[in-house]
């Protein structure tokens, strides 16, 4: 692809930013002119919330981001990130209703409009799989309900935290494993529209089991990256099973939030991180990141610490939501998260633990050469590492590695070039794949030039070139040259 000529749009790698940052958009952003601005200010994946929006929204949304890519001559992820089953209690008479903490309050089935007494709960599921003792959170955990006693259509509780609830708020159950699909007749509809528009991930709301993602991927098959959200205790207890079927994964904070304890919300953040990073697999951290910068133009301390907390943590991307989706900031909040990004990244600290914390190679010969690719581009002082992989898998091994220098991805197609734009350190072009001819040497050198067209090398600069022979064979990954730019 032709060089960026959109401002001075400097990618993570090209500008020694390696954490990727992930932008939703939505009525504040959703013109060519802002977003075009928010990729100037270093957005390398844009979210469209499914849970808001018509489909029309998000069509134009995605003409524009393409548009875009082609101005720009940079690929651009987009995420596609449907809504999931929704929990929620019915209407009330008044549409509202005051629990007092310590009071009788009823669950049920009845249609009838709700009371300070009770609410419809139009969830069979959740009384069904609830018993005595179990939580009950509404209204994003503001209350706090305990089953003391359990009908074939109601669940009576005790109001252990009260409040106001108001019509049609949600419901979480930290505690039970719900007999719910993680996929709506809603979201299979927003999957079809979204997959039919070229998407490159599809985030996976509420998952609970393996089995969740295994019905995802019947769906969407190879056409997207499946990211799976982290954001149900549960779904921390069946890790290792979620993360083996996903293709990256999200510490989806704010239903995580709610129904786990405050204090082991860090923890599970630091867990997924960490497992994700052992396979390989893109992680992103998102959720509240710079929640104040929906209505002021600077965020807190804290939040600024936050973020560099996930960057300190080795994810591999941040998350701006509601932030540049419906606040007055959108634009200075992506600023200010790169430039606490890159003020992390140019912390001796930080390169110690990436180093430090560099995963042992699996023992098979890609995974070799990965690792080897980055030793090497350390002791020769490269300025790149260049990787031909038709899929992703070979970029994805390298940026495991968490190498010092940036890793341009030279990608088999443009569906992947788009995909890799999440991953940590990772630049993307597309490929040419040439013929079955191609010598091992004329892809050495076709590597060297486009690490300095992509401008992260000059004449004279060493490159480290990963491919495999037979070129354009996926899994071949055998080969590890140093080439001199010229």
């Amino acid at each position: 692809m032709p060089s960026s000529t959109l401002g001075q749009r400097s990618p993570g790698g090209a500008s020694g930013r390696r954490t990727k940052i992930v932008s939703t958009l939505g009525p504040a952003s959703s013109s060519m002119a802002m977003i075009t601005r928010l990729f100037e200010a270093g957005v390398d994946v844009f979210r469209l919330n499914f849970s808001h929006g018509t489909h029309a929204d998000h069509d134009a949304r995605i003409a524009i981001l393409r548009e875009l890519e082609t101005r720009s001559g940079r690929p651009i992820g987009i995420l596609a990130d449907v809504q999931g089953p929704k929990l929620r209690v019915g209407a009330f008479e008044a549409g509202r209703a005051s629990l007092a903490p310590g009071a009788s309050f009823r669950l049920d089935l009845d249609e009838a409009l709700g009371t300070a007494e009770r609410v419809r709960l139009p969830h069979p599921e959740i009384i069904e799989a609830a018993s005595v003792g179990s939580t009950l959170l509404l209204d994003d955990g503001k209350l706090r309900l305990r089953v003391i006693e359990k009908g074939a259509d109601y669940l009576r509780t005790e109001v252990i935290a009260g409040g106001i609830l108001s019509d049609r708020k949600g419901v979480n159950v930290p505690d039970v494993l719900l007999p719910i699909p993680a996929l709506t007749d809603k979201d299979r509809v927003d999957l079809d529209f979204a997959l039919s528009r070229g998407v490159d991930y599809v985030g996976l709301s509420f998952v609970q089991r393996a089995a969740d993602v295994r019905e995802a991927r019947e769906i969407v098959g190879n056409r997207a990256w499946i990211m799976t959200k982290i954001e149900k205790p549960q779904a921390l207890d069946n890790l290792a099973e979620i993360l083996a079927l996903s293709d990256c994964v999200m510490v989806a904070r704010g239903d995580l939030g709610v129904e786990l304890p405050p204090e082991e919300v860090p923890l599970a953040q630091k867990r997924i991180v960490r497992e994700a990073r052992l396979l390989g697999k893109p992680v992103v951290v998102a959720t509240q990141m710079l929640e104040s910068m929906i209505s002021a133009p600077a965020p807190t301390r804290a939040e600024a610490s936050d973020v560099a907390t996930a960057v300190f943590d080795g994810a591999d991307a941040v998350m701006l939501s509601a932030e540049t989706a419906a606040g007055q900031y959108p634009e200075e909040a992506v600023e200010i998260m790169a430039r606490i990004v890159g003020r992390v990244e140019r912390d001796a600290g930080w390169q110690a633990l990436m180093q430090a914390s560099r995963p042992e190679p699996e023992h098979y010969a890609a995974d070799a050469i990965a690792a080897a690719a980055q030793q090497v581009a350390q002791t020769v002082n490269a300025r790149a590492i260049v990787a031909y992989t038709l899929s992703g898998p070979s970029a994805l091994r390298i940026a495991r590695e968490r190498p010092e220098c940036p890793v341009l991805g030279l990608a088999g197609t443009m569906p992947t070039a788009r995909r890799l734009s999440l991953v940590w350190g990772v630049r993307s072009r597309v490929a040419d794949q040439g013929s079955e001819k191609v010598t091992l040497e004329h892809i050495v050198k076709a590597a060297a030039n486009a690490a300095r067209d992509e401008g992260l090398a000059v004449a004279g600069d060493a490159v480290v070139v990963v491919a495999g022979v037979p070129f354009g064979k996926a899994g071949s990954t055998n080969n590890l040259r140093i080439m001199r730019v010229t």
